[in-house]
């Protein structure tokens, strides 16, 4: 599963994002059969967006950092822009205590 693409933007997923994702994946995997995999299937689209670079998300925390509510999920991605470079520092699962966020 690679989770970094080259169009547009690039995107760079930070290790405890990345962590963050398969742990989601396998979460919903042991739920139901074949929703881990919609789960990142519909993740990617969200990162298609970011890297499309023709919307930017409000400012949530300094220094720059964006939150990208999920709508079907109960995730937010947090994330930096700079130049033409996204960071992904985490992919939150908002049920989780707010102090839990990275950065």
């Amino acid at each position: 599963m690679g989770l970094t693409k080259n169009m547009g933007s690039k995107l760079i997923i930070e290790s405890e994002a990345e962590n963050e994702i398969y742990d989601a994946i396998d979460w919903y995997e042991s739920k139901q059969v074949g929703l881990g995999e919609e789960f990142y299937n519909y993740l990617e689209g969200y990162f298609e967006t970011l890297k499309s670079g023709n919307i930017n998300f409000s400012i949530k925390r300094k220094p720059v950092f964006r939150e990208l509510p999920l709508k079907r999920f109960p995730y937010v991605i947090i994330y930096e822009k700079i130049k033409d470079t996204i960071f992904v520092y985490s992919v939150f699962n908002t049920h989780q205590h707010p102090l839990k966020k990275v950065k």
